[in-house]
Parts: C-alpha cells; sequence; structure tokens
C-alpha cells in the first residue's frame, strides 16, 4: 500500500520541495512558506525532509537512467536495435564524460544532498520547537532520515565516481574531491547516526527509512570496505524481516512492503505522473511512476533483454527464473494471456527472454509509461547473502554457517544446497546466488567491481582495468567547478 505522497510546494526561492499526503500535513497555503516561517510545524519539518527523498524518484535515478546504466555494465542486459544512443555505451563501456546519463546522476544525486543538509543546516530550529509542536523522537527521527538520505545519495556517487566534493552545508558548489575513504567515513557516520534514531519499521510510515534500513545500509558500507567482523554485527541487529513465500511478490505492486522488504523507493501513479518527462534533476512536480515497465517490457519499448550470460547461470529447477523473466509459453495477463516467441522478436535468434520482475504484465496486456511499482532496492535475501559473505571472509569465519545463510535463500528457490565447506567454494556460491537471486535489480556491477573480478564475470564487454571501474566526472561539473582537478584515472 503506498503511503507518501508528494505534492509540490515552492520555498521562496530556496529550491522546490515536495510535501507529504495532505492528511499528514493539512496545508492550507503552502505557497506562503518563507525561510522566516519555516521549520515551525511538524508538518514543515516533514516536507523538508520529504523533499529530500524526491530525488530518487527523478529520470536521473530510479525513474529511469539508473537501470539501464547499471543493468547494461553489468551485462544483464543486451541491447535490442531500437535502444537509444544515450544507454547504448553502457553496454561496451563507450560512454564519456559528455553523457546526459552521468550528468543526471550526478546532478540529481548532489541536489538530494542539498536537499537533505537544509534540513541538517536547521536542526537547531528543529531541536528548539516545543514538544507540544514536536515530539523529541520526531525530531530525532526527522534528522535521521536527512543522514539517511544523505548518506544514501553519497554511496550512490562513490560507487560511481569515487574522490568526491563533501558538502555537509545546503550549498553544492566549489568543493575539491575529497578521497573516497573520507567519503565512506561521512556515509558510515550518516547511516549509523541514522540507525540511533530513526523509528523502527514496526511504526514508521511505509516508504520512509527506518532502523533497518539503516542498519542494512552501514552494514552493506562496511562489507564494501571489507570490514567483515564490523558488517556482520552490524547485519546481524537487522531483525525481524523473512523471505516472502512466493519470490515474485517482491517485484509487483499489491505486495509492496512485505516482509521481505527493508527500503523501496516509491512509486504511484495515482497521485501523479505530469511532470516525470521533465524530472531528470530537480525531484519537484508530479512524477509519481517510474519508466522501468516500459523500457525493459517485451510487449512495450523492449529497449533490452536478458543476455545470455544472464540465462545460463540459472540451475536447473530453479523456481526464480520463472518469475525473474518471460520465455515462450509464460502466462500473463492474469493468467489469461501466454506470451510467443513472436513476443520476443526472436528472428535474430539470441532473444531468448523478457524481463518479468517489475513489469505490470502479470496483471494486464501490455505496459505504458507510468507504472507504480516500488523498487526493493534493500531486501532481505540480500541481507543474508551479505551476511554469509561476512562470515565465509572474516579471518574467524565458519564457512558452514556461511552455507546455511546460503540454504535459507536456496530454499526458497526450490534448489538443493550442496557446497564444499571451504572459503574458496563458498565464495563462488555467492557470487552465483547474488547474481540469481538479484537480477536485474542494480547490485550486480558494484559487486563485480569491489570483488574485482570483471575479466571472468562479463569478459568481452569492453570494461578496460583501471578505466572502467569509475564513470568520468560529467563535462558541466569540470567546466563549472574550477577546483576539481582533472578526472578519474584514463578519462
Amino acid at each position: 500500500m503506498k503511503k507518501i505522497k508528494y505534492i509540490l510546494i515552492l520555498l521562496s526561492g530556496i529550491f522546490a520541495i515536495n510535501s507529504c499526503d495532505t492528511k499528514d500535513l493539512e496545508l492550507t497555503n503552502p505557497n506562503a512558506l518563507s525561510p522566516e516561517t519555516f521549520f515551525k510545524t511538524e508538518a514543515q519539518v516533514q516536507s523538508a525532509v520529504n523533499a529530500a527523498y524526491a530525488n530518487l524518484q527523478t529520470r536521473g535515478l530510479y525513474g529511469r537512467h539508473i537501470f539501464f546504466a547499471l543493468d547494461n555494465m553489468s551485462q544483464e542486459n543486451k541491447g535490442n536495435p531500437q535502444l537509444e544512443g544515450n544507454k547504448r555505451p553502457f553496454l561496451d563501456f563507450s560512454f564519456d564524460a559528455s553523457s546526459d546519463i552521468i550528468q543526471f546522476y550526478w546532478e540529481t544525486c548532489f541536489l538530494g544532498i542539498s536537499k537533505a543538509n537544509f534540513v541538517l543546516d536547521n536542526e537547531a530550529k528543529i531541536k528548539e520547537l516545543p514538544t507540544s509542536v514536536l515530539s523529541d523522537v520526531n525530531k530525532n527521527k526527522f534528522l535521521g532520515e536527512a543522514h539517511f538520505l544523505r548518506a544514501y545519495y553519497y554511496f550512490l556517487l562513490v560507487n560511481r565516481f569515487g574522490d568526491l566534493p563533501i558538502y555537509t552545508k545546503q550549498t553544492i558548489e566549489g568543493n575539491a574531491r575529497s578521497p573516497k575513504a573520507d567519503v565512506y567515513k561521512l556515509i558510515s557516520d550518516d547511516f549509523d547516526f541514522a540507525s540511533k534514531n530513526l523509528l523502527a519499521i514496526s511504526v514508521e510510515q511505509k516508504g520512509r527509512a527506518t532502523k533497518e534500513a539503516a542498519l542494512a545500509y552501514l552494514g552493506k558500507v562496511q562489507l564494501y570496505l571489507k570490514k567483515y567482523d564490523e558488517a556482520l554485527v552490524t547485519l546481524n541487529k537487522v531483525t525481524g524481516f523473512s523471505l516472502e513465500t512466493n519470490f515474485y511478490n517482491n517485484f509487483m505492486d499489491e505486495t509492496e512492503h512485505g516482509p521481505e522488504s527493508i527500503f523501496e523507493i516509491e512509486y504511484d501513479e495515482k497521485i501523479g505522473v505530469g511532470d516525470k518527462w521533465g524530472s531528470d534533476i530537480s525531484g519537484t512536480g508530479a512524477a509519481e511512476a517510474t519508466f522501468r515497465g516500459q523500457e525493459y517490457g517485451n510487449l512495450g519499448w523492449y529497449n533490452v533483454y536478458p543476455s545470455s550470460n544472464l540465462l545460463d547461470e540459472y540451475e536447473v529447477g530453479d523456481k526464480r527464473f520463472g518469475d525473474t523473466f518471460y520465455v515462450p509459453g509464460s502466462k500473463y495477463n492474469n493468467g489469461n494471456s501466454t506470451m510467443t516467441a513472436a513476443n520476443f522478436g526472436s528472428s535474430e535468434g539470441n532473444r531468448r527472454a523478457g524481463w518479468k520482475k517489475y513489469q505490470n504484465y502479470y496483471k494486464r496486456t501490455d505496459e505504458n509509461q507510468d507504472s507504480s511499482i516500488n523498487f526493493k532496492v534493500m531486501r532481505y535475501s540480500d541481507v543474508l547473502l551479505m551476511k554469509a559473505e561476512c562470515e565465509n571472509q572474516r579471518p574467524s569465519g565458519v564457512q558452514t554457517v556461511a552455507i546455511a545463510y546460503i540454504k535459507e535463500v536456496r530454499d526458497r528457490a526450490g534448489l538443493l544446497t550442496v557446497i564444499a565447506p571451504t572459503k574458496d567454494a563458498v565464495f563462488k556460491a555467492i557470487i552465483h546466488e547474488r547474481k540469481v537471486e538479484l537480477a536485474g535489480e542494480q547490485v550486480r556491477f558494484d559487486d563485480i567491481m569491489r570483488w574485482g573480478n570483471a575479466a571472468t564475470e562479463i569478459p568481452g564487454s569492453g570494461f578496460k582495468v583501471g578505466k572502467s571501474e569509475l564513470w568520468p566526472i560529467p563535462n558541466r561539473e569540470t567546466s563549472s567547478n574550477p577546483n576539481i582537478k582533472g578526472n578519474n584515472p584514463n578519462w
């Protein structure tokens, strides 16, 4: 069930922000807000926090571009002839600093950071509000959301660009790049603060950051930094979740925020979609739809299709295959229609399947530009597999314990788990499980980069060691910020 609405309001020339459902805010004249009168009520504090969420919905991120870029680079996708020219270079790593996708990604993340910093800049005002206006618990949780969102945007950025300008104030102009280690320090501190101040998922409004989401991401950051013991301690605190009995429940509109869901990017086309084409960066206006269904749908625009590299990874009998892909003979439209070979344009002989995750075909005959299906960007299965990796990699790890975490994920897929209790065998099993469990969820490329195994996982893709690990800083940033000296290696 959708819980957060975003309605455009204007904050007196600072930036456009979005407010929450009017049943929560009851703003009678939001356009009258000004810096002098802002942060006087709970509604105003909440609306400022909501504005920072909105940049996740932009075309620069989950509205359109992030899934193309990451799924293409990971070679989970192949491109059909109609795939647009700005997206095709991510299949063979031929993009450069002029890419609008890279520019929009950079700019919408930093604008989201600015919006989070706007809240944090006014921490004193928020803390000074009497408890009759805003309880101490809610003061802390709103500040926790701002810290969480700043960390999330920086986490998206650091994985793509490495060293970054660090901004802890609202302005996002003019800073030089700081070392990646310093960026990770800020991210870790922010997620840690959030984990101590956010509400538990059992009591928080659906769609908002929670204590468990902060812990899951803090654990993921620690894993990325190879702090396996710390990460395992953190991830063990992510409790109260279970795997969906039906794997496909993770990817439908009606079953959002289920028992496996830890954090989701919200969409709801009923609220408004009029600004979705113009929402590359700003996160303002009505853009409550993602293009994911139309873009990937084999009965829609069908710009990409699952690669054989990915399809061949699935074991015979893996139930996830039928919940991740459509193939000839698959049922759709509430079971009333059947996919045929012609639905996959198989004249080229290599389009064996279409994407099923995040598609609306399960309940209708076609796709359109407006999909309301949320992105589950942190699922409990991811946590289980991260725990397996931490247990396997840490010096005192016990491989049988790691195998038990993997088995929990494989049991749902209807697979036997036979893994030799050696570090190498368990690691190979983790690589396999993350590839098939999290396919098409924008996870795999980051996995490959942190493992350093691009040569074996994406051979022949055009990936160049020493260059392709990072994106170039976009031209618009290097030309406007004189303190950005040079670019990433070999760009």
